[in-house]
């Protein structure tokens, strides 16, 4: 089973490893062309990204993991969901100011104080959500503490790229140095989220394929 969470997790880190560049080309095009869309792989923040990715990703993956080996969930896998799923509603908090920066101030955003304020409230919005997800799970079972997790973070991400997407076509009508990066921001947010909310449920069914085709060494 925990083979199954790791290749789950896999796959979707190497799903945002090769989108990278398209998604780039298409956001920024036709300024941005495939060498510049490659030179993205050269910085330190996209790869800390996908390394944050995908220990979220990991980290939702746990109990489901366990639940379905019929091992005890323990607090330990359930820390790990919650500060992961904090970190992912911090993440379109910031997100979405970061957008709203660039929308208010132009160029003048990247180096506003908002944007500093952006990774405060991100901050903060990681410990609010900590707080919460951990009274919910003393009342909640593991299972379902991850799907209301999920389901939440699914939500706020299209809240969130209802707020980045317009913004972003704004900012690239816009005639300024390095326009919608700071929206581009907010995009990749949004779609990360939205795509490792699905993260369990496609565990839980490759894993429900997996016994469909393997009943005698289910037993």
């Amino acid at each position: 089973m925990k083979n199954w969470a790791w290749l789950v997790a896999g796959l979707y880190a190497l799903m945002f490893l090769v989108l990278t560049v398209p998604a780039s080309l298409l956001a920024f095009a036709p300024q941005v062309g495939l060498k510049e869309g490659f030179s993205v792989y050269a910085t330190w923040p996209f790869w800390l990204w996908l390394a944050s990715m995908f220990a979220c990703q990991v980290a939702l993956l746990t109990v489901p993991v366990r639940v379905a080996s019929l091992r005890p969930v323990t607090r330990g896998p359930v820390w790990r969901t919650i500060l992961a799923g904090g970190l992912l509603a911090g993440g379109l908090v910031a997100g979405a100011i970061f957008s709203l920066c660039e929308f208010a101030f132009k160029d003048k955003g990247l180096s506003n104080p908002t944007t500093w304020t952006a990774v405060g409230l991100g901050m903060v919005t990681w410990c609010v959500w900590g707080v919460i997800f951990s009274r919910i799970s003393r009342t909640t079972e593991p299972a379902d503490l991850v799907t209301r997790q999920c389901q939440w973070l699914f939500k706020g991400s299209i809240l969130e790229l209802l707020i980045a997407v317009p913004t972003h076509i704004v900012a690239r009508y816009r005639d300024y140095c390095c326009a919608g990066l700071l929206t581009f921001i907010g995009l990749t947010m949004g779609v990360s989220v939205m795509l490792i909310s699905f993260g369990p449920a496609v565990l839980i069914l490759v894993m429900a394929r997996w016994k469909r085709l393997h009943p005698k060494q289910q037993e």
